[in-house]
């Protein structure tokens, strides 16, 4: 469920498997590793989920910001994590 009662969604976990592996394979694609950190900025969706479980398939660290946060705020967060990707 998101933010909205109506916003709802129903998935099998083999769908979410398949989903997690596709976008632990784009991450590593775009180079990041076990033990790099990547920054998650998303609203409450499923792929949010999806990205947080691919980052721990491949052994990254991941920090969740939520959309609330100004991009002042995001940007801190980022340098002071020492992240090496974001996604949006």
């Amino acid at each position: 469920e998101g933010n909205e009662p109506e916003d709802s969604m129903k998935i099998t976990y083999s769908e979410l498997l398949h989903k997690v592996c596709q976008f632990a394979n784009v991450l590593r694609s775009q180079g990041v590793k076990k033990e790099d950190r990547v920054s998650i900025y998303m609203p409450m969706i499923l792929e949010l989920v999806v990205a947080m479980l691919a980052c721990a398939r491949i052994g990254a660290l991941h920090t969740i910001v939520f959309a609330g946060f100004s991009a002042d705020s995001l940007c801190e967060r980022i340098v002071d994590g020492g992240c090496c990707l974001l996604i949006t």
